[in-house]
């Protein structure tokens, strides 16, 4: 049986010749998002502020490496790896002490040690396909500034502008922080900040670790400890009726929706992000409002409640009279976000505004403006949930409809409008919404827009490159290719796959032959569709339109 070794090891011992990062070519590339790195760096900056010298944990490993070897593959981890290093990379060039600085590029790179018989080379190797790029640009001293002047549509790999991304977002914060504040973050990581390295010499056996490290299974979940808490306290008469009324709303959310619910649940009460697990904080933020016999009275009045609310809002299917439609086409535009942070808000005002769809209306259309605008802005996570965190705090304090967090500042409206004007195709996680919540405005009133397309993608009009002798370089300079391009006025909904012949033909052959065989009634397609020609003055026309639209619909002026 292969020897296991599974131990706490702080980060100057993970990026020390103990170890050799291997990431072997099977494994996926670098994939971890701006939020991702973003948040990583704001849970190391809250636990810098809370100065308790507590250690850190950021997660674990898992290692293909034999026993005393410093080689090791990583078949668990990698993302994390990678971006410490990068946020390592940061904090080196943004040094000023010469002694800090050497000590951080040796934590990124071996510098070497003839006695010990060390070659230089980076801790880290990724993947054949970036291997160079991520030393040349990132492991090197210096170099984190020639990475960020690079143009990002120029890099051969997603995993390269993914690096790029990551080292942009964490120099543009690390900029704002003093030297003192950033050296102290260096002795944070290196001191009080650990990994689990679990590590096995066989690969197989590497495989079955992560497997069962990561899998779901049948363990308790957290909801099935509060419902032992819960039901244990209510007395044997009536303990089977309740314990069936917990088990008829978990089956009716599922056991992962079921869990998810009391997160939001916690949420709700605290008015605050976690801070720790959720074993921890909903027993006190919680389930310690209901002691002392209370226990029916949390079925009763927040579990069963929630869960409905919960059900509603999935599945669309609020039902109160006049409103109702609307209400729930504001929950499908909601689910269509990518995060869940609005969820409790949203349980929130169906709990105690049930019963008020015309509040409801108004409530969730600018819950959604909120929303949408910092998915546009793309707001990570930490101050997107302290947003929504605030917002409860109002709303129970009877603030509703003006809830100050409820509203965007006149920056955040002024940079929604800046982003939704700009290059929208490059935006791969908002494009697709933007889009659709266009399809809805162009649309006409009072339909209610219906997508069963199984597939729906968003496609330029203007190629991204027209073939030679084309019209479209008659029609277009360079300059307005470059303008118009990737903006939203040429840019279209289909439900087809892209045929990348199609793409390029002329205007009207496109029509024919693309355009309009992609079409399930998209309001935002049809209208292109409708065009005789397709040119840099009518583009200038439609991208007004469509920005006046948006303007309108999230009140991003400030005469709105």
């Amino acid at each position: 049986m292969a020897q296991l070794e599974a131990r706490e090891v702080p980060l100057h011992k993970v990026f020390c010749s103990d170890y050799d990062f291997r990431i072997p070519d099977y494994q996926r590339p670098y994939a971890w998002e701006t939020e991702q790195a973003e948040q990583l760096l704001a849970d190391l900056e809250e636990a810098l502020l809370r100065g308790n010298g507590e250690p850190y944990f950021l997660g674990s490993l898992v290692l293909v490496k034999d026993s005393g070897a410093a080689k090791a593959d990583v078949i668990d981890g990698q993302q994390r790896l990678t971006t410490l290093t990068i946020l390592l990379a940061v904090l080196r060039d943004l040094a000023q002490q010469p002694d800090v600085v050497t000590n951080l590029v040796a934590m990124i790179a071996e510098p070497g040690n003839t006695v010990l018989g060390l070659k230089a080379k980076p801790r880290l190797t990724l993947r054949p396909r970036d291997a160079d790029f991520f030393r040349q640009y990132i492991q090197t001293k210096g170099s984190i500034t020639k990475l960020l002047e690079l143009n990002p549509h120029t890099l051969k790999t997603d995993a390269q502008r993914a690096l790029q991304a990551n080292a942009r977002v964490l120099n543009t914060t690390l900029t704002t922080w003093t030297d003192e504040q950033r050296l102290a973050l260096c002795t944070l990581m290196g001191v009080q900040t650990f990994l689990v390295a679990v590590s096995t010499p066989d690969l197989d056996s590497a495989h079955r670790i992560f497997s069962v490290m990561n899998s779901r299974g049948l363990d308790l979940s957290p909801a099935d400890i509060f419902k032992a808490h819960v039901i244990g306290e209510i007395d044997e008469e009536a303990s089977d009726t309740y314990a069936t009324r917990w088990e008829d709303a978990e089956e009716s959310l599922g056991r992962d929706d079921f869990s998810d619910l009391f997160l939001h649940i916690r949420m709700i009460f605290s008015g605050e992000r976690a801070r720790q697990e959720l074993l921890k904080e909903f027993q006190t933020q919680v389930l310690d409002h209901y002691k002392q016999g209370r226990a029916k009275e949390f079925v009763d009045d927040v579990l069963v409640p929630y869960a409905e609310a919960f059900a509603m809002i999935r599945e669309q299917r609020y039902s109160a009279g006049g409103g109702s439609a609307e209400v729930n086409l504001w929950f499908r535009r909601l689910l269509q976000l990518d995060n869940s942070d609005w969820w409790p808000a949203a349980l929130w005002a169906l709990r105690h505004h049930g019963n008020n769809p015309e509040w409801l209306c108004s409530f969730f259309g600018s819950l959604e403006r909120l929303a949408a605008s910092m998915f546009i802005r793309r707001v990570y996570t930490t101050p997107r949930v302290q947003r929504f965190a605030e917002l409860l705090k109002e709303l129970s304090a009877s603030m509703g409809l003006d809830a100050p967090s409820l509203q965007l500042t006149e920056a955040e409206r002024a940079e929604t409008l800046h982003r939704l004007d700009g290059d929208v195709y490059h935006e791969t996680k908002t494009r697709r919404y933007v889009l659709l919540r266009l399809d809805e405005l162009v649309g006409e009133k009072d339909v209610v827009a219906t997508y069963d397309a199984p597939r729906i993608t968003v496609e330029h009009v203007l190629p991204q490159n027209p073939g030679p002798g084309s019209q479209w370089l008659a029609d277009f300079t360079a300059s307005e290719r470059a303008q118009w391009t990737h903006r939203l006025a040429n840019l279209v909904l289909l439900s087809q796959r892209k045929n990348s012949q199609a793409q390029n033909h002329d205007f009207i052959v496109k029509k024919e032959k693309y355009l309009k065989r992609g079409v399930v009634t998209f309001p935002l397609t049809t209208h292109v569709l409708g065009q005789g020609t397709w040119t840099p003055e009518l583009l200038e026309m439609r991208q007004a339109e469509l920005l006046g639209l948006l303007t309108m619909e999230w009140r991003l002026s400030q005469q709105l």
